[in-house]
């Protein structure tokens, strides 16, 4: 059975963002918010997480998972990424982007896309998952908690925590989320390549 944790979206509890990571670090999967939508989230490590969230979302091997990162100095450990890249990424973070980026040694080979090597980043703009993650002191292993045969994520934690009660460990809720997930933007051949449109802006990647 999920714990339920009501967080306060502007000003979130030190103590409960404190046992939510206290759980992750645990092994936890949990339902977290973000500035797109919910999030499912586990240890970057956890490879009892990682088959979590693939039952959950029925995801083959071929999907990319998304490093959530505090700040672009930890997304900066964990893909490669050469100046021009880093100033359009860093243009456009905090914010609802994910991008595709070659993977370094430090990203586990189960994240990997298998022929490609890459793997997603994002820096998101939101107080709440801004405060786990400082808490945290690491990337969370991340991916839009959209649930097979449905067009739009889950928006409400309560709901969450009715559907996932016995799937998930965690339910993070600090108020109603977005429907749309993250833009996302392949850099990994060099030239930015639009693979989903969403909540952030493309234009500035066309």
């Amino acid at each position: 059975m999920a714990k339920y944790f009501d967080v306060h979206p502007e000003n979130p509890q030190r103590r409960t963002i404190s046992t939510v990571a206290d759980s992750i670090r645990s092994g936890a999967l949990i339902a977290y918010p973000t500035d797109s939508c919910f999030a499912l989230g586990c240890q970057l490590g956890s490879r009892d997480g990682i088959d979590r969230i693939r039952s959950i979302r029925n995801l083959d091997d071929r999907h990319h998972f998304t490093l959530v990162c505090e700040n672009f100095a930890q997304l900066g450990q964990f893909v490669q990424i050469d100046n021009d890249v880093f100033r359009a990424i860093k243009a456009a973070t905090p914010g609802s982007y994910t991008f595709i980026l070659p993977a370094t040694r430090e990203v586990p080979r189960k994240l990997l896309h298998p022929k490609k090597k890459t793997v997603g980043v994002r820096i998101p703009d939101h107080v709440v998952a801004q405060a786990l993650l400082a808490e945290l002191g690491e990337p969370l292993l991340s991916s839009t908690l959209l649930l097979p045969d449905e067009d739009e994520p889950l928006t409400q934690g309560w709901e969450i925590k009715e559907r996932l009660d016995h799937v998930v460990d965690a339910v993070v809720d600090s108020g109603e989320c977005g429907t749309e997930p993250t833009t996302v933007i392949d850099f990994s051949g060099g030239a930015p390549e639009i693979v989903r449109r969403g909540a952030g802006d493309a234009t500035r990647f066309e």
